[in-house]
């Protein structure tokens, strides 16, 4: 098993993505702690896990809340012999034309996205650093952290912001053998996306078989979404990775919908 017996810590867990990652850890021996703002999503994603025969904790955390972040996951460092492998996936959308945007959605979604990591990141670094055996920190980008889209200004500019972030924890962790990478998914048919849909169908006159045609899908080179085994798959290679060969790099998981 390529993570076997390592501990992962995976924010946002609850459903989506970050659901799909908990448990295709799990599936590779990982001890995974499954952390989500809701403590019953959390418990659903752990429950499955260990019904499925694998080991996991749910813990309930506000990515934002510093104090809360650096309690969390000191108690899951304790628990488990240390961190291993850090997956900063809590994410949200607001959807909005510039003009039209109000300060406190922008506030909101650069706090959870680019504040989230930062917290997790420095706490779980700082537990690497004195465990002595490294480890891996995966942040959450995605299409946008490399292009931009109408409608999406705190969401792009945050995703922007997180490849400056892992090159910069891929640059100090590299001393205490820490790896850092951003995973950059296009768009995947989870819960987050699913309520674009018909915002962005409003937004733009059109509807919602258009947005995801014409909007969505348009730019991949085979009209496919990307989907949670794609990104799964590629967190566990680069959480497996055995050298500092790929860290700071990002990887685009989109079906060519965008090409670097």
């Amino acid at each position: 098993m390529l993570l076997n017996d390592k501990t992962c810590l995976v924010t946002g867990a609850g459903s989506g993505i970050g659901r799909a990652i908990a448990q295709a850890f799990a599936r590779e021996g990982a001890v995974v702690g499954v952390a989500d703002l809701d403590a019953g999503a959390a418990e659903e994603t752990a429950t499955s896990i260990r019904d499925a025969g694998g080991r996991a904790l749910a813990l309930v955390v506000d990515v934002t809340d510093e104090a809360a972040v650096d309690t969390v996951i000191d108690q899951l460092a304790a628990s488990c012999d240390g961190i291993d492998v850090l997956v900063s996936n809590a994410g949200i959308q607001h959807i909005a034309a510039l003009t039209e945007l109000d300060y406190a959605d922008w506030q909101r979604v650069l706090r959870v996205h680019l504040d989230g990591s930062f917290l997790t990141s420095r706490a779980c670094l700082r537990h690497m650093r004195a465990q002595g055996r490294g480890g891996s920190i995966l942040l959450m980008g995605s299409v946008h952290s490399k292009l931009a889209s109408p409608l999406k200004a705190p969401y792009v500019t945050a995703k922007h912001g997180l490849i400056g972030l892992g090159r910069a924890i891929a640059r100090e962790g590299a001393a205490y053998g820490v790896r850092a990478n951003v995973i950059c998914p296009g768009f995947v048919r989870t819960p987050l996306v699913d309520r674009q849909i018909p915002q962005q169908a409003e937004e733009l006159g059109m509807s919602e078989e258009d947005v995801v045609s014409r909007v969505m899908l348009k730019d991949t080179v085979d009209n496919e979404f990307s989907t949670l085994d794609d990104v799964a798959r590629a967190a566990v290679f680069f959480a497996a990775f055995p050298t500092n060969a790929l860290t700071g790099q990002s990887l685009l998981v989109s079906h060519g919908w965008h090409m670097e």
